[in-house]
């Protein structure tokens, strides 16, 4: 599918509202229907690339980080300003994109990543269904450019709200655009390769650097310095790349515990704080954090999910308050399955994807009980067989 000449006016389904996919296969919260009253967002289109009507489609979301970012000194890695470098430099600093692709480019922010905030995540999935979900979408891909540090959890919340087969894209740097041998360029190059490539779809989000090609769900950020971070240490990478070509080594499939949402008529994140277990740790942090808003806690447990004697007391309390409780682990590998213990078991998700994955249970209205089944009735089904 190609852009009309008209490039913006072709984007005309970038303010369209998602059609609803479907995912029978995936166990799904839908709480829209085609009479939604909430208003969509339109895309702020800040960057339109020169058309080539021979080549695909690409929208990019530009939200800064260290990709975007800056220093006066060519060898400063760690006291840069991220977030300062446009969408249209970033384009241009590796014009080997054009002869890929036409690009429509949206600052979508400009900040680093410990900024980005559910608002701005919840927008970019609405707008990212209009984009590629919409009956007469013209765009084969999204590319989402992000600060490493929290780009595990954007990618992740995409993966669960986009509902059509499209590529998602989140690609970052470790290295600011002034760096000897800054890592962008070739990343970002790699990123728009995958999300026009037929074989990158019905693979969910993913998220490419250093050569690789990971599956949102598993891979997370784990050096705060190497190029090569983002690892799904168990699962593995999905793909890599050859001569810039990406090649993947499994046909498409999504992840076996993966549940998906549509954000149509959310309008705001329900506050979900994440609380980390240690030896001594204060219980007493639970209902402070209920007292301070939270509508859900994460606690990234010892091992398997496991926290203090201590803390038990103040857990039923928070769950007979209508508080979900969440048991995560703060190990890099690994589940916490179904306990028993009241607490609700994340399985294989991490404490911050945990997180995402409470705050859109709660969002769409999910009782107790339904957010324990989301969380914990497929693991359970592997246990029990």
């Amino acid at each position: 599918m190609k852009f009309t000449s008209t490039l913006v006016a072709a984007a005309g389904l970038l303010a369209s509202p998602a059609l609803a996919a479907p995912y029978a296969q995936l166990q799904t919260r839908n709480t829209t229907s085609s009479s939604s009253t909430v208003e969509q967002p339109v895309l702020n289109v800040t960057y339109t690339s020169p058309v080539n009507s021979s080549l695909p489609n690409v929208v990019i979301f530009a939200t800064g980080g260290t990709i975007a970012g800056s220093s006066a000194s060519n060898t400063d890695t760690t006291k840069y300003t991220a977030g300062v470098v446009g969408i249209e430099a970033l384009v241009q600093a590796v014009p080997n994109i054009l002869n890929v692709t036409n690009v429509v480019g949206s600052q979508v922010a400009n900040t680093g990543s410990v900024n980005i905030n559910s608002t701005i995540i919840l927008r970019m999935a609405k707008l990212a269904n209009g984009i590629l979900c919409a009956e007469n979408s013209t765009t084969d891909g999204l590319v989402i450019t992000h600060g490493t540090d929290t780009l595990e959890e954007t990618a992740f919340f995409m993966d669960m709200t986009v509902n059509c087969k499209s590529p998602v894209v989140v690609v970052g740097a470790m290295r600011p655009s002034t760096a000897i041998s800054a890592d962008g360029p070739a990343n970002l190059l790699e990123a728009v390769t995958v999300a026009v490539s037929p074989a990158a779809r019905n693979r969910g989000a993913m998220i490419v650097l250093n050569d690789r090609i990971g599956q949102a769900t598993y891979t997370s950020k784990t050096n705060a310095n190497s190029l090569d971070t983002f690892q799904a240490i168990e699962q593995g990478y999905i793909g890599g790349f050859l001569s810039n070509k990406p090649f993947f080594y499994y046909p498409a499939s999504q992840p076996t515990f993966k549940n998906k949402f549509d954000v149509t008529n959310i309008t705001e994140l329900p506050q979900v704080d994440v609380l980390i277990s240690y030896q001594n740790f204060d219980a007493a942090l639970i209902p402070a954090a209920v007292k301070a808003g939270a509508k859900g806690i994460v606690i990234g447990g010892t091992g398997a999910g496991s926290t203090t004697d201590v803390a038990q007391p103040y857990i039923e309390a928070a769950l007979a308050a209508g508080i979900p409780i969440v048991l995560s682990s703060k190990t890099n590998g690994g589940a916490v399955p179904p306990s028993g213990s009241g607490a609700i078991s994340s399985g294989f998700l991490n404490p911050v994807k945990s997180r995402l994955q409470l705050q859109l249970a709660l969002a769409t209205g999910m009782g107790m009980e339904e957010i324990r089944g989301l969380f914990e009735d497929k693991l359970a089904g592997y246990l029990e067989a």
